[in-house]
């Protein structure tokens, strides 16, 4: 996009005309005015750069006014034809600022002192974009300007906080008298921040005394650099149901703690406990006794710290910087614009509007473009750049609305909370290398009221790669760093270390200036991703139909074979069949040609384009309002008890069909296993002699001639073929099953 830019540096020579007093510089294109900061000098200085968008521009000539403050007078003027101002392209160097003799009131120039300015043609890769006053922000207000200025930001670098805590000894009880006959339950309770965690009650041991408790358990906390927490241990005895009582307890700088990059343990260590007796607030309570706690702390920067859908992650490398390989490619997105966007907001006498801006996350890396101001098909033409590590990595891009351009509608106590408009997934290992796609993606939001497309945005993507073998190793390398499978953390610490992650990442970049909401941070990782939704779970039940479908068709095809509906297929069916069990070598070598073949027939009409959200495939096309209505409640429910109870119902409908399914499943596995039970001692003697008549028969028989009998017996035309189920079918249906035995 082009810019018209003026740098407006300073002026002199006042004192002839003006005398002293605030002054401030005006630039004046058309209807578009920009005014400078106010000063307090007879030689100004300002430095302060305009950028008017050259398709807004409504005038041939631009005007610099210097005016005393708080008047409509001008104390001097200067001009500039728009077709005489010179054009720079980066990595031009930046043009150099000129006095410039201004003229007065009257057109004389001996008494209308100088300015100095800079005026030029360029584009938004310029390097004074980023810090110019944009003519499309004339109407916002001061303390919305900084939030609609484009910026990157960098996750901060996540870390797992590994905190084994083994054992304590000579724990000193705060109870005294007949409480202590009973049998104390201690526990350790870690905090990191606002992250606390529990382990178990210590079991009781003959081998040890009340006073020594044992726990060893390892507890995972995140936690960011730098590293400004503090590790708190506590040993509690826990009194009562809701009361517990503070033994003793540790206090640790996190950034003390060993940084251990593989499996190799980290050192324990011995610590004494502050212990408490009477008022924790009281300092003249504490006493410090011989009480020690065995930890085995320590900083994991072998493992990946998933802070977003493991589906949809964007970067897998481990923590620490010495294990990163080098990078395989590059990810260039050109950011072009939205269109046919749907109005956010109400402004008074402008109708529906929209503050649209957008934010691209990939890797550490978060980059926001600037806001355009009340437009419904904003452009802002960015270009941004990622550096790739994996190919089957996600770019994550959303567009929403500025809450804080309108004063009249930022509200603090509201939180200033940004709207989402959509968002957009694009899997790196679905594009081809070298090759720019400009396409419009869709942006769809689900509303209770059901799907609604909010608008497209227009994106350019490249992803180069500079070593192609380095990156067709990658896909014989496993997805995460080598800690994840040495020390594997479990799925329910995953999905707790995942949301602290999400936490930590929020509340940093939502200290940023200017900040990125937690809503916008939120959304952009997928924070709701493990809701119920009936919704979800109806799509991803049809996902699995459709992954199973390939099964189905060759079971009918075998079916079709089998009853001689197709008398040609079915004979070259028994043809091949009959080959492939005389020379059986040739059965690996056809299946893996087969394959081949397949793949080589369908690269003609490979998807030319990127993925993109597809609403048949969400079920978001077909629904009933209640399940959506269901999808957006808060948890716990905010609804009425009665529709609590419909909801209720229907889950209890259709988790009843499931139960019946895993029934008939565990009844036909239950009947496998029956067959050497004696649970039914004719049906054991009969499959035991068979398999005595089998074993001998196998023996005598080749391998080879057993199957072809086999097949051609499967495979017999239907007049030779019984309607009635086989015998083995009929074998197996009569064998007991524990089902019998359920209540």
């Amino acid at each position: 996009m082009q810019y018209l830019y003026v740098r407006v540096v300073k002026a002199k020579d006042f004192s002839f005309f003006g005398g002293g007093g605030e002054f401030v510089a005006e630039v004046k294109l058309g209807n578009y005015r920009g005014i400078t900061k106010r000063v307090v000098s007879n030689h100004a200085e300002w430095d302060q750069v305009f950028a008017f968008s050259k398709d807004s521009v409504q005038s041939s000539v631009v005007e610099i006014f210097v005016k005393e403050n708080n008047k409509d007078d001008f104390l001097g003027r200067v001009w500039f034809d728009l077709n005489e101002v010179p054009k720079r392209v980066p990595p031009d160097s930046q043009l150099a600022p000129q006095w410039y003799r201004m003229e007065d009131k009257k057109g004389d120039k001996s008494n209308g002192g100088e300015v100095m300015v800079a005026i030029w043609f360029g584009t938004q890769a310029d390097e004074a974009f980023a810090e110019a006053w944009h003519s499309k922000a004339a109407n916002v207000h001061f303390d919305g300007l900084c939030s609609i200025k484009s910026k990157v930001y960098l996750s901060p670098k996540l870390w797992y906080l590994r905190v084994g805590v083994i054992e304590a000894q000579d724990i000193i009880m705060g109870e005294k008298g007949s409480s202590m006959m009973r049998y104390p339950e201690l526990f350790a309770k870690v905090q990191v921040g606002n992250q606390v965690l529990r382990t178990r009650v210590s079991p009781p041991s003959a081998t040890r005394s009340l006073s020594n408790p044992f726990w060893n358990e390892d507890l995972m906390f995140v936690v960011a650099e730098p590293f400004e927490e503090f590790l708190l241990v506590s040993i509690e005895d826990r009194l009562a149901p809701n009361r517990e009582e503070v033994v003793g307890r540790i206090l640790l700088p996190v950034s003390s703690l060993e940084r251990r990059l593989n499996e190799k343990p980290a050192t324990s260590r011995w610590f004494n406990l502050e212990t408490h007796l009477g008022n924790p607030n009281d300092p003249k309570t504490v006493v410090r006794f011989a009480s020690r706690i065995h930890l085995r702390a320590s900083l994991d920067g072998g493992y990946h710290v998933l802070d977003e859908a493991t589906m949809y992650s964007s970067d897998v490398r481990p923590t620490a910087k010495q294990l990163w390989k080098p990078h395989i490619g590059v990810l260039e997105v050109g950011v072009l614009g939205v269109t046919n966007l749907v109005p956010m907001k109400m402004k008074e006498g402008k109708g529906g509007s929209v503050d649209a801006y957008c934010v691209a996350k990939y890797g550490q890396k978060w980059v926001r473009t600037r806001t355009v101001v009340d437009s419904l098909s904003p452009k802002w033409n960015e270009q941004y750049t990622w550096e790739v590590f994996d190919p089957c990595t996600v770019i994550t891009i959303g567009v929403f609305d500025n809450s804080r351009v309108d004063k009249n509608m930022a509200n603090p106590v509201a939180g200033n909370r940004d709207s989402r408009i959509g968002k957009v997934r694009i899997r790196l290992s679905t594009l081809e290398t070298d090759r720019v796609y400009t396409h419009a993606y869709p942006l769809l939001m689900l509303h209770p009221s059901g799907v609604k497309k909010m608008g497209e945005i227009h994106l350019a993507v490249r992803f180069s790669c500079a070593n192609m073998v380095n990156m067709l190793h990658m896909y014989t390398m496993p997805l995460l760093p080598k800690m994840h499978y040495v020390q594997p953390l479990s799925v329910s610490q995953l999905d707790s270390l995942r949301h602290q992650a999400m936490n930590v990442v929020a509340t940093r970049l939502s200290r940023s200036e200017p900040p990125l909401g937690r809503e916008v941070v939120e959304y952009m990782l997928d924070h709701d991703s493990h809701m119920w939704s009936m919704r979800k779970s109806k799509a991803n039940f049809f996902r699995l139909t459709n992954v199973v479908s390939w099964f189905v068709i060759m079971s009918r095809f075998l079916d079709s074979a089998r009853n001689w509906h197709k008398p040609v297929h079915s004979a070259l069916a028994l043809f091949a069949f009959t080959i492939l069990v005389l020379v059986p070598e040739l059965i690996i070598p056809c299946a893996l040609l087969n394959l081949a073949a397949v793949g080589l027939w369908r690269y003609r009409s490979r998807p030319r384009h990127p993925p993109h959200m597809d609403t048949r495939l969400s079920y978001a096309e077909s629904f009933y309002p209640d399940e959506l209505d269901e999808e957006f409640d808060s948890f716990p429910t905010s609804r009425s008890a009665e529709t609590v109870r419909v909801r209720y119902d229907r889950l209890r409908s259709v988790a009843g069909r499931i139960q019946t399914v895993v029934g008939d499943m565990a009844t036909q596995g239950e009947r496998f296993q029956a067959l050497l039970s004696w649970r039914d001692p004719r049906a054991t003697f009969l499959f035991v002699i068979f398999c005595f008549f089998a074993a001998l028969g196998f023996y005598l028989v080749p391998i080879k001639w057993v199957v072809a009998l086999w097949g051609l017996y499967y495979l017999r035309p239907p007049r030779f073929r019984n309607s009635l189920p086989h015998s083995v079918v009929c074998f197996l249906k009569r064998l007991p099953t524990r089902a019998d035995s359920m209540l």
